[in-house]
This record gives structure tokens, sequence and C-alpha cells, in this order.
């Protein structure tokens, strides 16, 4: 069972307790046993997906009439930290599906998109979210993806690049530019379904880390769109971008806060175990205080973590907060992640141990839904 470093999450009311506790035990008996497999295979286990809609983890924030959990921001966070905590692919596919996909389409859909949309999502069809593209990274609103106007619809061209949970999902929110020449004030997000004609999957990319969870190209080639499936209005895309990508980086360092808490407990049974010159290599001094300043790092990941997502419930500004857990927790994930693997020595360095993978996935922390150098450049914009 993975715990806290300290125990110190008295933050945490009786119920969101329960409910973490509710999700770690299902990641310790679902999850953890189709970890490599899921990995080897780069794909996720159909079974463990159905299982985490049955559970109500993928539509944590949906109001029940659409057959959702009603639950908090914070909730969603805490099931993305403890899922994160055995497999952080599985982690990143249920901070999308909620932080995201849900989050917009509760906040900006019309009440027949609600019904028609946020309903299965809830239940049974899981979510992508279509920003980037070859030229559109940290530049995110350089858009070549555009749409044109043809009667009651508008026609899609153009391509994404490392679109997360393409390969299973069934719905896509897909921004493009409907007005070169207005900036980004002609982005608009429209929503897209799998089988749409003229939509197709491109490149699935091989990756270094979580590569259970997919990231491929999407293509859209004369692909026809019902304006009714414009997400907010036209030229609102942008805002809708905006606001989801502040509350999705707070998905992210949840994410990496649980992989860094998983590789420390691996750490800390193994040095219990691990025996040298006698004696357990935790009874050293020096191994001692590498877990303690490892544990110290991932509780003040936690505490920024917590704060973001709590200000965020609250309706008070968090920009800056999430900006700062999503840059301290992927420092975190990777520097924890590192050492686990010197704790485990030789061992570490082998598929055979689960530290190894866990190094390869918390590369990407630093990198995906804002690099540290943007979570830096907001930080320093929003403190001077």
């Amino acid at each position: 069972m993975i715990q806290s470093s300290t125990g110190a999450l008295t933050q945490l009311s009786e119920d969101e307790r329960m409910f973490r506790d509710t999700v770690r035990r299902f990641a310790a008996a679902e999850v953890a046993p189709l970890v490599r497999f899921m990995d080897e295979a780069q794909q996720m286990d159909a079974k463990l997906l159905r299982q985490l809609f049955s559970l109500g983890l993928m539509g944590i924030e949906a109001p029940e009439q659409y057959g959702g959990a009603a639950g908090t921001f914070f909730e969603a966070i805490l099931a993305v930290e403890e899922i994160s905590a055995v497999d952080p692919s599985v982690g990143v596919l249920v901070d999308v599906q909620n932080t995201l996909c849900v989050n917009a389409l509760a906040r900006w859909a019309t009440d027949d998109q609600k019904q028609c949309y946020l309903s299965r999502l809830a239940s049974d069809t899981i979510g992508a979210y279509a920003l980037s593209e070859a030229g559109s990274g940290s530049d995110a609103f350089a858009l070549e993806t555009r749409a044109v106007r043809s009667g009651d619809d508008y026609i899609l061209n153009g391509q994404k690049l490392w679109i997360t949970n393409a390969k299973e999902a069934g719905l896509f929110l897909v921004f493009v530019t409907i007005d070169r020449a207005a900036g980004y004030k002609g982005i608009t997000a429209f929503l897209v379904e799998k089988d749409t004609p003229g939509f197709t999957l491109g490149k699935k990319e091989d990756k270094l880390g979580i590569r259970a969870s997919s990231t491929c190209e999407l293509v859209f080639r004369d692909c026809r769109v019902p304006s009714a499936n414009i997400l907010g209005e036209p030229g609102k895309g942008y805002k809708i971008a905006i606001e989801t990508l502040n509350e999705g980086r707070i998905g992210i360092g949840a994410q990496m806060l649980g992989l860094a808490q998983g590789a420390w407990q691996h750490a800390v049974g193994w040095a219990k175990e691990r025996r040298q010159f006698g004696r357990p290599i935790a009874d050293f001094q020096a191994m001692q205080f590498q877990l303690a300043e490892m544990a110290t790092r991932i509780e003040a990941a936690r505490l920024m973590v917590y704060n973001a997502a709590r200000l965020k419930d609250a309706g008070q500004p968090f920009l800056k907060e999430a900006a700062m857990a999503k840059y301290l927790a992927s420092q975190v994930a990777e520097h924890v992640a590192s050492l686990a693997v010197e704790v485990f020595g030789g061992s570490g360095f082998v598929k055979d141990y689960p530290v190894e993978k866990l190094y390869r996935d918390a590369k990407i922390g630093k990198i995906y839904e804002g690099t540290s150098f943007m979570q830096l450049a907001t930080i320093a914009k929003l403190i001077l």
C-alpha cells in the first residue's frame, strides 16, 4: 500500500480520505498487476478502462444528472495522485479525462452538448484534448489546422500532434482557427467524434515513458463537423484552452507527485530488505539521509499541489500556484525517481523492478502541458 512519506495528510476531510483510500485500494489490486504488461505492450488494458468508468473515476466532477460523480476538483487530483503512484500512464489518462475534457464540457457546453457528450464521458467514452501541432507547442495558438464554414457545417483540414488518449478516445476536443487574420481570437473549439468522416488517427508515438498511454497524430482531411458541435462559441477557443490548461497543470502536478510517492515507497521497501555488510542498507546513515531528503521534497510538492487544487475549488485565483505546483512536482518526480534507481543499485537499472519504469515516466513531467520554462515564465510574470 502506498502511504504518505510523512503521514501529514491532515488537510483531508473524512469523505476525502475515504475516496482516496478507495482509489488507492483499486490501484493496488487492479492496476499494479498490469503495469509491466501495459508498458511493454504500449497499450491500456480494455478491462481496466471499463473498471475506471464503473468506479466513477472518469467523470469525477460531472454532475449526477449526466451520470457523473458530482465530486470536486480536489477529488480528481487525489485520484490522479493515487493511480500515478502505481502507474503514471493510467494516471494521465484519468487526468486528461477529468481536468481537461470533463472540465471543459461542464463549463462551456450547451445543455444539448452536455446531454449528448458529457454523459458519455462519464459513462463509457474516453476524451482527448487536441491543441498541439508541429509548429504549435509552447506557442500554443500558432495553429495551422483550420475550419472553413460550409452551410451549417465547418470543414476541418490539418494535423494535430502529441495527443494523449488518442487511440482509446471516442470524443476529441479539437482547437482550430476559423480566421487566421484574427490571431488567437480566431481559435475555435470543436467536439469531434472518432468516426467522423475525414478524421483519422495517424502515427502512434513510440515513447521513452508512460508507454501505455497512447500519444498519436490526428489527421483532418475535409472533415465535416456540424456548427452545433462548436464548444462555447466561435473565436472563444483560446479562452477555453487557457482556462482548462491552467487546471490541467495541477493535474500533471498530481501525476508527478504520485509518481514520486510510488518511487519513494519502493525505495524504502528495498532499503529495508536489501542487506550489505550484514545488515539492511536502511541502517546506514547515508541511506537514511537520502530517503529523508526524498520524503521532504515529496511533502513540499504535495502541499503545493493540494493548495492549488483547494484554491481552484474555492473559486480563488490559482494561476501562479498551479504553475508553481506543476514546476516543483515535475522537478521532484525526476529527482526522486533517479535516487530510487540508485537505492536499488544494479537492480534499479533493469525492468524486473518498478523504479526503472518510474524513472522513464518522470521525464515527461517537465515537458507536457507547459514546459518547465513556460511555468517559470508564468510565475515570473505574476510575481514581478
